[in-house]
């Protein structure tokens, strides 16, 4: 992955050996699928990555990484899949938080047909009422056994849909602690007045406003289109102004915790240094239930398991599903990987230095 022209020819070789439907599963399970992916049911997650995160008092956030998939039965199954890791979470204290995508139970045109504003077909107001009832039904079983669910922010075009649905939920189900979680892309230049308006609206509506911080994930695909279309791009100007962003969002949450929970997302270690430090100079606890680091499984260990061992609140978003539906989940992180200035040649470094530490050590004591 430090290669990013092994990526692109291993994406495309993967995605043509799909189109031909060519016996790939094994070897991209032992692979990418094993790096970044806990099994491909909630049961194969529980024997192996679960117990071994909980082993350094991490928290798995199972993550049902089904894409792609369109038809209303495939939609009904991932809700009901969802519920499943739901009422797992109740019953195991190494789940904290659920986590859901709107496009793994809704078709992505209708969400942007929604999104833009206009009248609706009787069909696509048939299908957008499904959809509601399919969240509803969710976000009804987080509430009834207290488990959060993060939801994911996705393209900007399809995001007032999402937007719309979170806001429904949260006004319903937070009404003591946040159950359900908007997600806040900060490489978007919008997003702080957004901030600030949302916690505005939870104070004055008696809701518990509840706030997942990542960067964002879409970035090629929406200078594509803004391009494209000849509107101006929602992407900031430069990472330092997303890096910048991010930071202020962070700061502006942790001044309102008596109206919010939230989530820092990332793999960026200036800014969970930023908020441990924010947390010291506010004399917040370490354990704060209003305050979890979150990551993905497989990528920034060095992050999350030494934030746990300081007592920081620790989660790893571990993806779950069959080898060829988390395929697309699977080639973003390889090309988010590889896009990242040194992302894994880091951790891989920090790893070699490791081992190399240990072997060291006891060859002294022998």
């Amino acid at each position: 992955m430090q290669y990013s022209w092994v990526v692109k020819l291993a994406t495309k070789l993967t995605k043509v050996a799909l189109k031909l439907n060519l016996p790939i599963s094994g070897i991209v399970k032992q692979t990418v699928f094993r790096q970044f992916c806990g099994g491909e049911t909630i049961e194969e997650c529980e024997n192996k990555a679960i117990v071994d995160l909980a082993k350094g008092n991490i928290g798995a956030i199972l993550d049902y990484s089904v894409e792609g998939l369109k038809d209303e039965e495939t939609f009904d199954h991932t809700a009901e899949e969802l519920i499943r890791v739901i009422d797992k979470a109740k019953s195991s204290p190494h789940i904290p938080v659920s986590c859901m995508k709107i496009t793994g139970i809704a078709r992505f045109d209708l969400l942007e047909r929604v999104s833009e504003g206009g009248e609706l077909s009787k069909e696509d107001k048939e299908a957008f009422a499904r959809v509601v009832r399919r969240v509803d039904k969710i976000c009804k079983r987080a509430n009834e056994n207290k488990i959060p669910i993060y939801i994911d922010a996705e393209e900007s075009w399809i995001q007032p849909a999402i937007d719309q649905l979170i806001a429904s939920m949260m006004r319903k189900y937070n009404k003591e602690q946040a159950i359900v979680y908007t997600t806040f892309q900060m490489y978007k230049h919008s997003m702080l007045p957004v901030i600030e308006r949302m916690i505005e609206e939870a104070k004055q509506e008696g809701f518990v406003l509840g706030i997942k911080f990542v960067r964002g994930a879409y970035m090629e695909k929406e200078h594509k289109r803004a391009k494209k279309m000849g509107y101006r791009t929602p992407i900031q100007p430069d990472k330092e102004s997303t890096d910048r962003d991010f930071d202020r969002g962070i700061k502006i949450a942790i001044q309102n915790l008596d109206y919010l929970e939230f989530s820092c997302g990332t793999h960026n270690e200036l800014s969970c240094y930023k908020l441990v430090d924010l947390m010291d100079d506010m004399d917040i606890p370490h354990d704060h239930p209003s305050i979890y680091f979150a990551q993905l499984y497989g990528m920034s260990d060095n992050i999350s398991f030494n934030l746990s061992n300081e007592g920081y609140n620790v989660t790893k978003y571990l993806p779950y599903g069959p080898v060829k539906s988390t395929i697309p989940y699977l080639t973003r992180r390889a090309e988010e990987n590889s896009a990242i200035s040194g992302q894994m040649g880091k951790e891989l470094r920090f790893l070699l230095a490791e081992r190399k530490r240990r072997k060291e050590e006891q060859k002294a004591k022998n």
